[in-house]
Protein backbone atom coordinates (compact mmCIF):
# COMPACT_ATOMS: atom_id res chain seq x y z
CA UNK A 1 0.00 0.00 0.00
CA UNK A 2 1.31 3.19 -0.68
CA UNK A 3 -0.02 4.39 2.72
CA UNK A 4 2.97 2.37 4.12
CA UNK A 5 5.67 2.09 1.45
CA UNK A 6 8.08 5.20 2.82
CA UNK A 7 7.76 3.72 7.02
CA UNK A 8 11.24 1.33 6.00
CA UNK A 9 12.79 4.78 5.98
CA UNK A 10 12.28 4.70 9.76
CA UNK A 11 13.75 1.69 11.11
CA UNK A 12 15.30 3.48 13.88
CA UNK A 13 12.52 5.22 14.97
CA UNK A 14 10.45 1.83 14.90
CA UNK A 15 13.64 0.86 17.33
CA UNK A 16 13.29 3.59 19.75
CA UNK A 17 9.18 3.29 20.18
CA UNK A 18 10.49 -0.65 20.61
CA UNK A 19 13.09 -0.08 23.57
CA UNK A 20 11.25 3.04 25.08
CA UNK A 21 7.88 1.09 25.16
CA UNK A 22 9.43 -2.23 26.61
CA UNK A 23 11.69 -0.52 28.80
CA UNK A 24 9.26 1.75 30.46
CA UNK A 25 7.47 -1.20 31.11
CA UNK A 26 10.14 -3.39 32.21
CA UNK A 27 10.97 -0.76 34.75
CA UNK A 28 7.73 -0.40 36.36
CA UNK A 29 7.18 -4.17 36.44
CA UNK A 30 11.08 -4.66 38.04
CA UNK A 31 10.37 -1.34 40.52
CA UNK A 32 7.92 -2.96 43.39
CA UNK A 33 10.05 -6.30 42.68
CA UNK A 34 13.07 -4.81 43.46
CA UNK A 35 11.48 -2.50 46.56
CA UNK A 36 9.76 -5.79 47.76
CA UNK A 37 12.37 -6.74 50.08
CA UNK A 38 13.83 -9.95 51.05
CA UNK A 39 10.20 -12.06 50.77
CA UNK A 40 9.44 -10.90 47.41
CA UNK A 41 12.96 -11.77 46.06
CA UNK A 42 12.54 -15.10 47.69
CA UNK A 43 9.10 -15.85 46.06
CA UNK A 44 10.57 -14.65 42.86
CA UNK A 45 14.00 -16.50 42.73
CA UNK A 46 12.20 -19.48 43.81
CA UNK A 47 10.77 -19.78 40.32
CA UNK A 48 14.10 -20.72 39.49
CA UNK A 49 13.29 -24.75 40.31
CA UNK A 50 11.10 -24.77 37.57
CA UNK A 51 14.43 -24.86 35.41
CA UNK A 52 16.12 -27.08 38.15
CA UNK A 53 18.36 -24.48 40.33
CA UNK A 54 16.96 -25.31 43.72
CA UNK A 55 19.63 -22.95 45.87
CA UNK A 56 19.72 -18.96 46.51
CA UNK A 57 16.12 -17.94 45.76
CA UNK A 58 16.82 -14.68 47.41
CA UNK A 59 19.97 -14.40 45.19
CA UNK A 60 17.93 -15.23 42.36
CA UNK A 61 14.75 -13.14 42.69
CA UNK A 62 17.11 -9.77 43.82
CA UNK A 63 18.75 -10.24 40.17
CA UNK A 64 15.56 -10.88 38.70
CA UNK A 65 14.34 -7.89 39.73
CA UNK A 66 17.28 -5.89 39.28
CA UNK A 67 17.75 -6.99 35.45
CA UNK A 68 13.70 -6.19 34.97
CA UNK A 69 14.05 -2.06 36.88
CA UNK A 70 18.05 -1.41 35.65
CA UNK A 71 17.82 -3.26 32.44
CA UNK A 72 14.53 -1.42 31.82
CA UNK A 73 16.27 1.61 32.33
CA UNK A 74 19.31 0.56 30.10
CA UNK A 75 16.68 -1.04 27.27
CA UNK A 76 15.59 2.51 27.07
CA UNK A 77 18.67 4.70 26.54
CA UNK A 78 19.87 2.16 24.41
CA UNK A 79 23.07 1.02 26.76
CA UNK A 80 24.53 -2.26 26.89
CA UNK A 81 22.04 -3.50 24.69
CA UNK A 82 22.23 -6.61 23.66
CA UNK A 83 23.48 -8.11 26.97
CA UNK A 84 20.15 -6.66 28.43
CA UNK A 85 18.42 -8.01 25.75
CA UNK A 86 19.83 -11.42 26.91
CA UNK A 87 19.46 -10.97 31.04
CA UNK A 88 15.72 -9.83 29.98
CA UNK A 89 15.57 -13.30 27.47
CA UNK A 90 16.78 -15.46 30.22
CA UNK A 91 14.56 -13.49 32.89
CA UNK A 92 11.62 -14.28 30.27
CA UNK A 93 12.62 -18.29 29.90
CA UNK A 94 12.10 -19.22 33.46
CA UNK A 95 9.22 -17.35 33.84
CA UNK A 96 7.78 -18.95 31.44
CA UNK A 97 8.79 -22.33 32.87
CA UNK A 98 7.59 -21.14 35.96
CA UNK A 99 3.73 -20.62 34.87
CA UNK A 100 4.13 -23.74 32.73
CA UNK A 101 5.44 -25.38 36.16
CA UNK A 102 1.98 -24.04 38.00
CA UNK A 103 -0.19 -25.26 35.14
CA UNK A 104 -0.84 -22.18 33.61
CA UNK A 105 -0.61 -23.40 29.81
CA UNK A 106 0.03 -21.49 27.63
CA UNK A 107 -2.41 -18.71 27.92
CA UNK A 108 -0.88 -18.29 31.19
CA UNK A 109 2.57 -17.94 29.79
CA UNK A 110 1.81 -15.93 26.66
CA UNK A 111 3.40 -12.62 27.33
CA UNK A 112 6.63 -14.27 28.97
CA UNK A 113 6.91 -15.80 25.73
CA UNK A 114 6.05 -12.77 23.60
CA UNK A 115 8.63 -10.76 25.26
CA UNK A 116 11.07 -13.42 24.93
CA UNK A 117 10.48 -13.62 21.14
CA UNK A 118 11.01 -9.84 21.08
CA UNK A 119 14.30 -9.60 22.88
CA UNK A 120 15.60 -12.85 20.74
CA UNK A 121 15.15 -10.72 17.90
CA UNK A 122 16.34 -7.43 18.91
CA UNK A 123 19.58 -9.09 19.80
CA UNK A 124 20.22 -9.62 16.06
CA UNK A 125 18.99 -6.26 15.14
CA UNK A 126 20.47 -4.01 17.79
CA UNK A 127 19.31 -0.74 19.19
CA UNK A 128 19.09 1.27 16.36
CA UNK A 129 20.82 4.79 15.42
CA UNK A 130 18.57 6.54 18.40
CA UNK A 131 21.07 5.12 21.01
CA UNK A 132 24.00 5.37 23.23
CA UNK A 133 25.35 2.17 21.59
CA UNK A 134 24.85 3.81 18.39
CA UNK A 135 27.49 2.38 15.68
Amino acid sequence: MAIFSNLGNYKNFGLLVIRVGLGVMFIYHGYSKLGGGVKMWADLGSSTKYVGIHFWPVFWGLASAATETFGGFLLLIGLAFRPVCLLLLINLIVAAAMLFGKGEGLNGAAHAIEDAVMFAGLLFVGPGRFSVDKK
